[in-house]
């Protein structure tokens, strides 16, 4: 047994000698093949690197126009590798036949553009790099030459091929396409004169003026579409003073195309108030027109001079940069989604639907009584208790009608309107821009006016003396809010306000009394109160809304404080504070100058006791602090600092800071000067304290 056992041991080894020797010159084999590859790779290396650049560029087109199994939902993702022919859409060219179609490229959704300028086209650069980064975006995506497109400008559309692009200057080289189609508007033009207008600009067109013709087989989308993005930035984003901030550590994206973005889609979908529209564009064109003329004034001032003409110039232009900078805040402000909801607007721009009759030429007054269908009774009882003994005079006349709309626009001054137990559906905003009086004949849950359609504003109050009572308004999608007291007078009392979007808001100058009134749902402030304004609310239940009341000081010195009356409102169930101030953030909540102080004549503060305890916002001066008593109030007044933006944003960035506002408790909010008394009201379970300051 021992000796075949040896013999076998002995096989075993000289078989694991020879596997040794195999592996050896395996091993070596082996090496001198990798060492032969590396070889090869060292040979093809710099063709490698020759050829980088090439397939980064593939990448980034593919990345930007194809779709992704991951990425389903991501912007300005129309095209798949796998199908053939355009994903975009044909713009039908309307009058002269003779130019061909383009694609159609103008209606992308927001987060198309969003996706585009995020990912592709500017990324995280500052504004100094925005032109280069653009530029690196174009080189990637545009065909360099040989494609079609319109140039068009306001005074023709003209077909020409494109020879050569040089994306640093946003500019191609073109030629013209003979023979010339072409279309004009108030002017004629001929394959002459076009080509002597090309020799002039050396053959070279600016990039957004080209409007790439359709082509089914998808080769050109890309182009279309990068230059579709081109030229809405420059139409919409950019402004030729960006490039000028001081500042330039912000990131371009965040900081201007985001909000501004964000506004031109607010704008195109009817959620902005078309006021505030209007003075957006309007400060738009003034700030440009004031760049203009700085710059003009700036390039004429010489560096070394020191002649009176110029000193006065330099005076002259520190002027119109102090102008410059406030329209760009004031455009800063409507262009912040936050702000834009915290401050609206100040002027009086909404246009008024209709104007005021003032009274009849006879010298009559009028009842108009609303009614889908009255009953015997219902009649015999309003003519009992309303039209005997109020109305009976020779003076009045009663007409009938269906809607409350109807009624209320035939209003002269003076005039009536009884509003009977009923649901009323309005598609249009009610505007009263006389002295009258609109009331329901019931409680107001029985007496019902409900809007459906979208629109600035529900009730527009504007009339010099406006009484409204007993009725209950169900708001549905008013960007402005359920009521709007423009100017002149408004009492409202007894009313029911169910709103959706944003509450009251009385704006600078006009007078509000509201009574015994029911207010709830707002996704804004339930009531907001501009400068300048006098506002008393007696009885009143503020609840279930974004704040409660908001007061809005733009530290303007056309601006006055608006004078403020609150007695006996109860407060409460509120996302935010029971009342905030919205003020600019140079001025420090709870600081009031010793002789500003109101005294005991200036503000009414019986019922009321002082609050224990101190704000951490109060400095170095004592303040009368007129605030309800302590059974009244349910929740205790928090002093610490709650920021709207996260903490990173907040923590040594004081510029963004003033973009972005601060909100915090301030609870010697209530010693400001606008309070004319403060009696009895009650502040329960609103979620972020009883007073608060929203510094911007």
């Amino acid at each position: 047994m021992t000796e075949p056992q040896l013999e076998a041991g002995g096989d075993t080894a000289a078989d694991g000698m020879m596997s040794t020797a195999d592996s050896i010159t395996s091993s070596e084999s082996g090496q001198n093949k990798t060492d032969k590859v590396d070889l090869e790779s060292n040979v093809e290396l710099e063709e490698d690197a020759r050829d980088f650049n090439l397939r980064q560029e593939d990448v980034v087109r593919q990345g930007l126009f194809q779709n992704e199994e991951d990425d389903r939902d991501s912007g300005t993702d129309y095209f798949n590798s796998d199908m053939a022919g355009t994903q975009l859409q044909r713009d039908e060219c309307v009058g002269d036949a003779s130019l061909p179609d383009t694609f159609q490229t103008n209606e992308l959704l927001y987060y198309e553009r969003f996706k585009a300028y995020q990912d592709y086209m500017l990324g995280d650069c500052k504004t100094s790099e925005v032109k280069a980064f653009t530029a690196d975006y174009l080189e990637k995506v545009l065909e360099p030459c040989d494609w079609q497109a319109q140039w068009c400008t306001d005074v023709f559309d003209v077909l020409v091929e494109v020879v050569d692009v040089n994306c640093k200057e946003l500019k191609a080289k073109v030629k013209l396409v003979v023979p010339l189609q072409c279309e004009t508007r108030g002017c004629e033009l001929t394959e002459a004169a076009m080509n002597t207008l090309l020799e002039a600009t050396l053959h070279k067109v600016p990039l957004q003026e080209l409007h790439v013709v359709f082509d089914e087989s998808g080769d050109f989308d890309q182009t279309a579409l990068a230059l579709e993005h081109l030229r809405f930035f420059y139409k919409h984003i950019w402004r030729q003073w960006d490039e000028e901030e001081e500042n330039d550590d912000f990131d371009y994206f965040v900081r201007c195309v985001e909000p501004r973005l964000r506004l031109f889609y607010d704008i195109l979908e009817d959620r902005v108030p078309a006021g505030l529209v209007a003075e957006y564009y309007s400060l738009l064109a003034r700030c440009s027109q004031k760049f203009h003329e700085f710059s003009s004034l700036r390039n004429g001032i010489s560096s070394d001079s020191e002649s009176e003409l110029d000193n006065v110039s330099m005076v002259e232009g520190l002027r119109m940069y102090e102008q410059m900078e406030a329209l760009k805040r004031k455009l800063r402000i409507i262009e912040n989604p936050l702000l834009r909801y915290v401050l609206g607007y100040k002027v009086n721009s909404g246009q008024q639907s209709c104007r005021a009759k003032g009274p009849r030429v006879s010298g009559g007054r009028m009842v108009h009584v609303v009614s889908v269908s009255t009953t015997v009774s219902q009649l015999q009882s309003l003519i009992a208790d309303k039209l005997g003994p109020e109305f009976s005079g020779e003076e009045f006349e009663v007409q009938f009608y269906s809607e409350p709309l109807l009624a209320v626009s035939a209003c002269y001054e003076g005039d009536v309107v009884i509003v009977l137990p009923g649901h009323y559906n309005v598609t249009s905003s009610i505007s009263i821009p006389d002295s009258i009086s609109v009331e329901g004949f019931g409680l107001p849950d029985e007496v019902v006016i409900e809007k459906k359609n979208k629109g600035d504003s529900f009730v527009e109050s504007t009339g010099a003396d406006v009484k409204v009572s007993n009725i209950k308004f169900i708001q549905h999608d008013a960007i402005e809010g359920i009521l709007c007291v423009r100017q002149g007078k408004l009492e409202m009392e007894n009313c029911v306000l169910q709103c959706e979007t944003t509450g009251v808001i009385v704006r600078t100058s006009a007078h509000l009394t509201m009574n015994m009134c029911d207010l709830y749902g707002s996704k804004g402030a339930g009531v907001e109160i501009y400068p300048g304004s006098v506002c008393r609310m007696v009885g009143n239940g503020i609840h279930h809304c974004k704040e409660g009341i908001l007061i809005k000081d733009f530290a303007d010195e056309l601006d006055t404080m608006p004078r403020i009356t609150m007695v006996n409102n109860v407060i409460h169930n509120n996302e935010g504070y029971g009342v905030i101030l919205v003020k600019p953030s140079d001025a420090v909540p709870g600081e009031v100058a010793q002789e500003d102080t109101p005294t005991d004549e200036q503000l009414d503060i019986e019922g009321n006791e002082d609050m224990k305890g101190e704000g951490k916002m109060q400095v170095g001066v004592d303040v009368q602090l007129i605030v309800v008593d302590d059974c009244s109030v349910k929740e205790p007044v928090p002093y610490s600092s709650c920021y709207v933006v996260p903490p990173e944003f907040t923590e040594g960035n004081d510029a963004i800071k003033r973009e972005l506002g601060v909100t915090q408790a301030d609870d010697n909010l209530l010693s400001q000067e606008m309070f004319v008394s403060i009696q009895d009201n009650q502040f329960r379970r609103n979620g972020m304290g009883s007073f608060g300051t929203f510094l911007y």
